[in-house]
C-alpha cells in the first residue's frame, strides 16, 4: 500500500474512531467557595453535623447570657447580705437585719434548740452548726452551677463531632476522585473544603463554650466563698450567743 493510499484510509477511519471512543465527563468546578455554597453542596450527613453544632453554639450563648445575668445579680445580693450579717451582734439581731439569710439562721436556731440540754458543750454545738452550714453551702453551690455543665459537655464533644463530619466528607471526596478518575486539585479542593468546614464549625461551637464555662466556674467558686463567709459570720454570732447563755427560745 502506498503512502498516499494509507493516509487516505486513515483519514476515512478517523471520524468513526473518534465517535466510538468514550470521553470522560469533565467534573464541574464550583464557581464560588463561600461558606454558604460549601454548606449547600455538602453531604447530608455533614449538613446534619454542622446544623447540630450551630444549635449547640446557640445553646452556649443562651446559657451565657441567662447565667451571666443570674450570677451577676446573685453576687450583688450576697455582698449586701453579708454586710448586714457581719454587723449583727446576736442571732436575733441578724434575723432582723437580714431576713434573707433565714436558711442559715434557721439551721443555727434549730441546732441550738435541739442542743438545749447540752449547752455546757459549746464546742460540740459549734461543730454541729458548722456541719449544717456545710450542707447548705453545698446546696447553694449546686443551685448556682445549675445549667453551666451543658457548656462543659459542648466544649468537650463539639470538636469531635466536627471531626466526624470532616472524616465523612473527606471519605466522600475520595470516592468522588475515584469516580471522576482525576486528581486535579481544582476539582478535589471543593469537596475537601466542605469537609473541613465541619471541623471549623465544631471549633466555633467548642471554644466559646470552654471559655464561658471556665468563667462561670470561677464565678460560682466566688459565690460559694461569699456564702461561706456568711456562714462563718453567723457561726460566730451563734458562738457569742452561747457564751452569753442566750436561750434558744429567744432566737
Amino acid at each position: 500500500m502506498t503512502r498516499l493510499s494509507y493516509s487516505a484510509a486513515l483519514g476515512a477511519a478517523l471520524p468513526a474512531l473518534l465517535i466510538s471512543t468514550p470521553v470522560l465527563a469533565q467534573p464541574v468546578v464550583p464557581a464560588s467557595l463561600s461558606v454558604g455554597s460549601m454548606f449547600m453542596e455538602a453531604d447530608w450527613v455533614v449538613k446534619l453535623v454542622m446544623i447540630g453544632l450551630l444549635i449547640a453554639s446557640l445553646i452556649t450563648w443562651t446559657v451565657a447570657i441567662a447565667k451571666g445575668l443570674e450570677l451577676g445579680k446573685e453576687g450583688k445580693r450576697q455582698l449586701a447580705l453579708n454586710a448586714k450579717v457581719i454587723g449583727a451582734r446576736s442571732l436575733a439581731d441578724a434575723r432582723k437585719a437580714a431576713p434573707e439569710a433565714s436558711d442559715l439562721l434557721d439551721a443555727a436556731a434549730l441546732e441550738l434548740t435541739l442542743s438545749a440540754d447540752a449547752l455546757d458543750d459549746p464546742d460540740g454545738i459549734r461543730e454541729r452548726i458548722a456541719t449544717r452550714f456545710a450542707r447548705l453551702e453545698a446546696e447553694t453551690g449546686r443551685k448556682l452551677a445549675r445549667g453551666i455543665h451543658v457548656l462543659a459537655t459542648i466544649g468537650a464533644t463539639a470538636p469531635f463531632v466536627g471531626l466526624f463530619g470532616t472524616v465523612w466528607g473527606i471519605m466522600n471526596a475520595f470516592i468522588g476522585i475515584a469516580e471522576m478518575q482525576t486528581t486535579n486539585l481544582a476539582v478535589v479542593a471543593p469537596g475537601i473544603a466542605e469537609a473541613l468546614l465541619a471541623t471549623g464549625v465544631g471549633l466555633f461551637a467548642a471554644i466559646p463554650a470552654v471559655v464561658i464555662y471556665n468563667h462561670f466556674a470561677r464565678q460560682v467558686a466566688e459565690q460559694r466563698a461569699l456564702a461561706a463567709d456568711r456562714a462563718a459570720a453567723i457561726l460566730n454570732i451563734a458562738s457569742r450567743d452561747l457564751s452569753r447563755g442566750v436561750a434558744a427560745k429567744d432566737l
